[in-house]
């Protein structure tokens, strides 16, 4: 994701069957919201943690009109949902509208997870995961489309199923230009595989359908990426100082969710795998003194000044979990500036607390 990507253009856990192809239309029906205002003009204001309570796996882009767009996966798994504002600090408490709800049957009718929105060619387009309602398991890609220049206006179409090499459980799609040429990158159980997704890029002939070989660029080998379940999933690519950074997250999606890191030399050929340098150890992970656990699923914008790079998490505030973490609803949405190490590799920290209420 260059800085550019900000702009214009700018998971993990089951077996596996055969979904199904649909298209359809829905309109987006609910009025657009209003834009919550910066709290002082010309700064920004420290940033406030969760900034959106119960909203897993977040996606913030920042858009050339210069609001940013929020959409997470919400606890129901039954619906996709924008935010917007002026400020990162905004989108708290920002008007949420549904622009598009799960179907009643059929594909497309259960576990909506992970949408991520992005502007392509002068459209909106949402990448998510979704399985029929019939078999809740089988678990696939989609692409809505919405040709307004507003994704809260319009009409979202859905394109269809992203078709893989494989009817297997796939999720987590992200896509970047890179040298003028635009990829998907995404998590899918490989047939044969000892796991439960590995990460994949493939080159894109439009938005909603790849072209050329599928590339397996990292699968779960580490004990902290096999912890629960053997998982790579929920990638994201920023690009700066002349390398490209893969994150993603592993293991189960309790306090042991971490992210790990993929680079690559900007120049290298991002469909090679040996182009891809693996970090052997997690990168960001759950913090008891910050009381912070499960970090993961991110992705990166940039602050109001356009130049400071952004980390977008989700994580819960306790680390013990009553039964399956996916019916716990309480990942939140949170951000943190994004440091650099004078090597030029992105600085995590670790999560930071809870912003202090008022008060207390």
């Amino acid at each position: 994701m260059s800085r550019d990507h900000d702009l214009p253009e700018a998971p993990s856990r089951r077996l596996l069957l055969k979904g199904a192809a649909a298209a359809g239309v829905l309109a987006a029906t609910s009025a657009t919201p209003a834009l919550a205002s910066p709290t002082a003009p010309g700064k920004a204001a420290p940033y406030v943690n969760p900034l959106v309570s119960q909203r897993a796996d977040p996606h913030i882009t920042r858009h050339t009109d210069g609001l940013y767009y929020f959409t997470a996966t919400v606890p129901e798994y039954d619906r996709i949902i924008l935010r917007r504002a002026r400020t990162l600090n905004g989108l708290s408490t920002a008007a949420e509208s549904v622009i598009w709800r799960a179907h009643a049957t059929g594909p497309m009718g259960a576990h909506i997870w992970a949408p991520e929105l992005h502007r392509i060619g002068g459209k909106w387009y949402i990448y998510f995961a979704s399985a029929p309602a019939e078999d809740v398991w089988a678990i696939r890609i989609w692409v809505l489309e919405n040709a307004d220049p507003d994704p809260f206006k319009g009409t979202w179409v859905e394109r269809g199923q992203v078709k893989t090499a494989w009817e297997t459980f796939s999720l987590d799609a992200t896509t970047f230009k890179h040298h003028g040429t635009r990829y998907l990158v995404w998590a899918q159980h490989e047939p044969g595989m000892d796991n439960n997704t590995a990460l994949w890029i493939s080159k894109m002939a439009n938005p909603w359908t790849l072209t050329g070989p599928q590339v397996r660029l990292s699968t779960p080998e580490y004990d902290w990426e096999c912890v629960g379940y053997k998982v790579n999933e929920g990638p994201y690519v920023l690009q700066r100082n002349g390398r490209l950074f893969l994150t993603y997250s592993a293991s189960a999606t309790d306090r042991h969710y971490c992210m790990g890191l993929l680079t690559a030399d900007i120049h290298s050929d991002p469909m090679d795998a040996r182009s891809w340098r693996k970090s052997p150890v997690p990168v960001f992970t759950s913090n008891d003194s910050t009381k912070q656990y499960g970090p993961g699923h991110n992705c990166f914008t940039v602050a109001e000044d356009g130049r400071t790079d952004v980390l977008v998490y989700h994580a819960r505030q306790y680390k013990e979990i009553t039964g399956d973490p996916l019916h716990d609803p309480n990942r939140h949405t949170r951000v943190q500036k994004l440091g650099w190490k004078p090597d030029g590799t992105p600085d995590f920290g670790v999560p930071v607390a809870d912003t202090a209420k008022t008060g207390a």
